[in-house]
C-alpha cells in the first residue's frame, strides 16, 4: 500500500480537531466544509489522487461531534447531520440555496386565528360609515354604504350607534343624524326597525347618562325629533313607557319628551330649531320649500315648473315628504285634487319620484291618517279613493298593497272593511231567502277565504240579535259552509274572535253569554267541531273571562243526558227539526235499500228530504252500514248519487273524511273496520267521487294495509 494513500495527513488531522474544539462557535455561525478546507488546502499525493479514495472533496460533511461522514453522491445527505436534534445554543441559519435544503427543517409557527361575530363585524363597519357621513354630510353616500352592508336584521344597532355617538358631538353632528334618520327611514332602515333602535337607546339611557351629563335631555329631543320627522309615531311614547321601569332614565326621557318638547306650543318648530339647522340644509327648510313649491304649483297650474324646482332641491331621499303633503293638499283644497295627481303622475312617469318614494309617501299618509282626519274629516274616504286609482294608473307601485307594514296594514284594513259590509249584505239576503248555495256563490265571489271567521263572527252575531229562525238558520249554515269551503280552523279561530268579544256583545245583547254557550255546543253536535276542538278553543281565551265561562258552559250542555236531541232543538224547532229528522230519515232509507230497494228510489228519497249540504250524513251512514252488513252494496249507490250530481265531490269527500276521524272508535264495534275503509276509500278514489287532497291518505291507508301495520 502506498504510504498514506487513503488516509489524512497530519496536517489534515490537526484541522479536525481545531474543528471539533470549536464546534459550539462553529454552531451559531456555521461555515461551510468547503470555507474550513481552503483555508487548509488539501495536498495531493505523489500517485495524483485525492486523500480521500474516489470521493471529491465537496462531497466531505461535517456532524458536530468532529467525525466526517461520507455522504451519498450530490449532497443527498442524512438529516441531522449538521446538528442535535435539541441544539437550541443559537440560532440556526437555513440557506434556502443550499442543495440539501429541506423544509421540513424549518421552524414551525401556530398562526392564531379567531371567530368572528357578524353583529360585531357589522358594528365596526357602522362606526366608519358614521365618521365618514359627520366628515362628508353625504345623505347618499351614507344611505348607499348602510345598503351595500347588508345585514337589515341588525339595523336597530345602527340606529343606537349613530344617536349615541352624535349624542356626544356638538349640535351639528346631531343634526346630521336626524337628517339621516329621516332620510333612511323606510328606504333603507324598516319602520320597525326605527322603533327597535329607539327602544334599545332608551334600554340604554342609564349607561350613557354615565359618560353624557345631559344624556336625558338630548335623547329626548332625538325622540321628539323623531316624532316630529314622522319616523316614530306619537303612539310609540306610550307603549315604549309600559315596557320601562319608572326609575329608570329611559322612562324619564319619555317623560322629558312629552312634557318639554312634544306638548309646547309650536313644538315642531321648537324640536326642528333646538340645534340651530346647522347642516347644508335642514329638514326644516326642505318641508318649507315643498310646501312652497305646491301653493305656486297650485295658483299656476305649470307642471314642468314644479318638478323643476322639486329637481332642484338636491334631496332625492326626501321626496317621500312630497308625496305626503301633495296628498294633504289634495285632501285640504278639493278643486286642487286634479292638479296634484297630474304632479304626481308625471313625476313618477319621469323618474323623478321613485317607487319607493312615492310608497313611502303614501305610507306616511296611512300612518297619520286618525290624526289628520280630526281636521279633514273626509280624509280617510279621500285616501281610500286615491290609492286604488293611483295603483290602477301606474304611478304608486302594486308593491305598497303587498309590502312595507304600513301599506299592507292600510290595504288589510280597507279590504277587510269591504269584506265586511259585503258580509253583512250576504247573510240579510240568506236569512230572507233561505238559500245556502247562493250565499255559498256570494262567499265564492268575495274570493276573501282568509276573513272566513270574521264571517262566522258576524253571522252567529247578526242571528243572536234575531228571532229563534234567524238562530237555526245560522247554524244550519254553519254545516253547510265547513262541509264546503270553511276549514276546522276556520270554524275555530271565529269562535275565538266571538268569544273574546262576549262582553262586549252582552252590552248589545243581554243573554248573550247563553246564546254563544248554545252555538258552540249546536257545532259539535253537527260535527261542525270536534269535542276536542272546544277544549283548543278554551286554551286560546285569558283565565276568568266571560268567553271562558261560555265554553264551559257549552261544554256542560253536550255531557247531559240526551244532549243532542235537546241542543238540536234548542231554538224551538224551525229548520233544527229538519236536521234531527234528516238523520232519521237517511238511516230508514239505508235500510230499507240494503234490504232489497231500487236504487232510483233511495236517490228520489235523498233527494226529497232536501238538504244537500247534509249529503255528507248520507255517505257517513252509508260506509258504517255496508262494514256492519259486510255488504257493498252499498258503493252502488253512491256511485248512482255521484254520477246523477246528487251527491257532489265535495259532500263526498267530507263523508269519507268523517269516517276516517272516527276509525278507532269505529274499529270497537267493527274489527276490521281499518282495512274496509282502506279498501272503500282506494275504490272511491279510482272512480274519481274525492277531491285530489285526499291522494295522500289513500296512498298512506294502502302502503299500511300492505306492510301489515
Amino acid at each position: 500500500m502506498a504510504s498514506g494513500e487513503g488516509f489524512l495527513t497530519d496536517e489534515q488531522r490537526e484541522v479536525l480537531k481545531i474543528a471539533s474544539q470549536n464546534v459550539e462557535s462553529l454552531s451559531s455561525s456555521p461555515k461551510s466544509p468547503t470555507s474550513l478546507l481552503s483555508e487548509h488546502p488539501l495536498k495531493v499525493s505523489a500517485a495524483g489522487k485525492a486523500p480521500t479514495a474516489g470521493i471529491a472533496v465537496r462531497h466531505v460533511r461535517r456532524s458536530h461531534s468532529g467525525k466526517v461522514v461520507r455522504v451519498k453522491k450530490d449532497g443527498a445527505g442524512a438529516k441531522g447531520t449538521w446538528g442535535r436534534l435539541l441544539d437550541t445554543d443559537g440560532e440556526l441559519h437555513i440557506d434556502h440555496n443550499d442543495p440539501n435544503y429541506d423544509s421540513g427543517e424549518e421552524p414551525y409557527q401556530l398562526v392564531g386565528s379567531t371567530i368572528s361575530d357578524p353583529l360585531d363585524d357589522y358594528k365596526k363597519a357602522v362606526v366608519s360609515l358614521i365618521e365618514e357621513y359627520f366628515s362628508t354630510g353625504d345623505v347618499e353616500v351614507a344611505a348607499s354604504d348602510l345598503r351595500e352592508l347588508g345585514s337589515s336584521e341588525y339595523h336597530p344597532y345602527f340606529i343606537k350607534r349613530l344617536v349615541s355617538r352624535a349624542m356626544d358631538r356638538h349640535d351639528q353632528e346631531k343634526e346630521m343624524a336626524s337628517v339621516l334618520l329621516s332620510a333612511l327611514y323606510a328606504d333603507v332602515i324598516n319602520p320597525a326597525h326605527i322603533r327597535d333602535g329607539f327602544v334599545m337607546l332608551l334600554e340604554s339611557a342609564d349607561d350613557l347618562a354615565v359618560d353624557i351629563l345631559d344624556a336625558v335631555d338630548i335623547l329626548a329631543l332625538f325622540l321628539a325629533r323623531a316624532v316630529v320627522d314622522d319616523i316614530l309615531p306619537p303612539a310609540f311614547l306610550t307603549r315604549a313607557k309600559k315596557t320601562l321601569p319608572e326609575s329608570s332614565k329611559g322612562f324619564q326621557v319619555i317623560q322629558t319628551a312629552e312634557k318639554s318638547y312634544l306638548s309646547a306650543p309650536h313644538h315642531a318648530e321648537l324640536v326642528e330649531r333646538k340645534w340651530g339647522g346647522s347642516t347644508h340644509i335642514t329638514v326644516e327648510d326642505v318641508k318649507k320649500k315643498i310646501a312652497d313649491l305646491l301653493r305656486e304649483y297650485i295658483d299656476s297650474g305649470d307642471t314642468f315648473e314644479a318638478c323643476r324646482l322639486i329637481r332642484e332641491l338636491g334631496v332625492s331621499f326626501f321626496h317621500h315628504e312630497v308625496v305626503k303633503r301633495a296628498l294633504i293638499l289634495a285632501m285640504e283644497i278639493r278643486t286642487a285634487e286634479p292638479l296634484i295627481i297630474k304632479l304626481l303622475k308625471e313625476a313618477a312617469e319621469e323618474g323623478l319620484i321613485s317607487s319607493s318614494q312615492m310608497a313611502k309617501g303614501f305610507a306616511r299618509l296611512a300612518e297619520n291618517l286618525d290624526d289628520l282626519a280630526l281636521d279633514i274629516p273626509s280624509a280617510k274616504t279621500l285616501f281610500q279613493s286615491l290609492v286604488p286609482r293611483a295603483i290602477s294608473e301606474g304611478w304608486l307601485d302594486v308593491s305598497f298593497a303587498n309590502s312595507g307594514e304600513d301599506g299592507k296594514a292600510y290595504v288589510e284594513d280597507e279590504k277587510l272593511r269591504r269584506y265586511k259590509e259585503a258580509a253583512v249584505t250576504i247573510i240579510h239576503e240568506y236569512f230572507l231567502s233561505d238559500d245556502i248555495p247562493e250565499l255559498i256563490r256570494g262567499l265564492e265571489d268575495l274570493g276573501a277565504p282568509q276573513y272566513n271567521s270574521i264571517f262566522l263572527k258576524k253571522l252567529i252575531t247578526l242571528a243572536m240579535d234575531r228571532k229563534n229562525r234567524e238562530k237555526e238558520m245560522a247554524s244550519v249554515l254553519l254545516s253547510a259552509l265547513h262541509i264546503e269551503i270553511f276549514s276546522t280552523e276556520d270554524i275555530v279561530n271565529g269562535f275565538v274572535m266571538l268569544l273574546e268579544s262576549a262582553e262586549d256583545t252582552a252590552l248589545d245583547i243581554l243573554d248573550a253569554s247563553n246564546e254563544l254557550a248554545l252555538f258552540s255546543a249546536r257545532a259539535v253536535i253537527d260535527d261542525v267541531l270536534a269535542p276536542l276542538n272546544l277544549e283548543e278553543i278554551g286554551s286560546k281565551l285569558p283565565p276568568n273571562c266571560s268567553g271562558s265561562e261560555t265554553v264551559h258552559m257549552a261544554r256542560s250542555l253536550i255531557a247531559a243526558r240526551h244532549a243532542g236531541e235537546r241542543i238540536l232543538r234548542c231554538w224551538g224547532g224551525g229548520t233544527g227539526w229538519a236536521v234531527e229528522d234528516a238523520k232519521d230519515k237517511i238511516q230508514k232509507l239505508l235500510e230499507e235499500y240494503e234490504s232489497g230497494g231500487v236504487v232510483s228510489e233511495a236517490c228520489q228519497c235523498i233527494r226529497d228530504i232536501g238538504m244537500p249540504f247534509f249529503n255528507h250524513e248520507v255517505v257517513k251512514k252509508a260506509l258504517v252500514m255496508a262494514m256492519e252488513k259486510k255488504n257493498d252494496r252499498m258503493l252502488d249507490l253512491l256511485q248512482e248519487c255521484f254520477n246523477e250530481g246528487l251527491i257532489t265531490i265535495n259532500q263526498m269527500t267530507k263523508g269519507f273524511t268523517r269516517i276516517k276521524d272516527g276509525l278507532d272508535d269505529l274499529a270497537l264495534d267493527i274489527p276490521n273496520a281499518k282495512d274496509k275503509y282502506s279498501f272503500y276509500a282506494e275504490y272511491a278514489q279510482n272512480k274519481g267521487w274525492l277531491l285530489s287532497s285526499f291522494e295522500s291518505f289513500v296512498a298512506d291507508a294502502s302502503a299500511a294495509q300492505a306492510t301489515g301495520t
